[in-house]
Parts: structure tokens; sequence; C-alpha cells
């Protein structure tokens, strides 16, 4: 069984991800709604890790044989000014997908199990992976104009 592999997959992806919230909102701190949202979307993703804790011990590790490309690095740094934002934006949103994703393929290993802590854990989370999703979207957009036309 390769579900321990996505699982860890996730678990890693949603601290990346928590993290790379957190460091959007320190480096955009000027922009209050970034600032906060991306706190509160970061403690999302938190609790999100905690949830998948016990399906990590029950499923197991996933063993020598994970893929070394089954990871993401978050970002480390922010850029400054308007296009940077956006461009940080970006970053938070390909993050994003990613925990979607795995999200959609872990609740189908948990409807083909039926397993129902597992779908239940799935179900918990992903809409809030979702969320986070349109949310950087509408940001995205909200932003666009601004760093690509009028920045100068």
């Amino acid at each position: 069984m390769k579900l321990p592999v996505y699982l860890s997959l996730l678990h890693t992806s949603e601290g990346t991800l928590a993290a790379s919230l957190r460091q959007v909102s320190e480096g955009h701190g000027h922009e209050p709604d970034v600032h906060f949202i991306c706190q509160i979307l970061a403690a999302q993703c938190d609790v999100h890790q905690e949830a998948l804790a016990p399906m990590l011990e029950r499923f197991g590790e996933p063993g020598d044989d994970e893929p070394e490309r089954l990871h993401v690095d978050g970002l480390s740094t922010t850029r400054s000014g308007p296009i940077g934002l956006l461009r940080d934006l970006q970053d938070l949103y390909l993050l994003a997908s990613l925990v979607d994703i795995t999200w959609a393929m872990i609740k189908q290993a948990a409807q083909g199990l039926r397993d129902a802590e597992l779908l239940s854990i799935v179900t918990d989370c992903d809409g809030e992976t979702a969320i986070q999703l349109r949310w950087l979207q509408t940001r995205m957009k909200q932003a666009a104009p601004q760093a690509l036309i009028l920045a100068g």
C-alpha cells in the first residue's frame, strides 16, 4: 500500500504551506488583509497537519521507496512591491494547489478503503483548502492591475 507516501506528502505540504503563508504575512505586512488572512490560513494548515498525525501513525511511515521529488519547497523570502506581492501569492497558490489535489487523491483512497475516519478528516480539511485557493485567486486578481499596469 502506497497511501502512507501520500499521507506523508500531504502532511509535509501542509506544513510547507503554513510556513510559506506566515512568510508572506510577515513580508507583506503593509497589506493588512494579506497579513491577517495569511495568518488565519496558516493556522488552518496547522490544524490539518494535526488531523493527519493519527493517520500517519495508523498507516505507518512511507518507507525508503518514497520518491525524492515528492516534496515541495516553500517560500524562504518574500519579494517587494506590487509585482512581488503578486508573485508571492502565485507561489502560495501553487503550494495550495498541490495540497488540494493531494487531498483529492487521499479522498479517493479513503473511499476505496471505506475508511470513515480518514474520509471524515478529508471532508473537514479539503473544503478549507478549496477556500484558501479561492481567496488566493481573488487576491491575485485584485493585485494584478496595480502590479501589471500601474507599477512603474
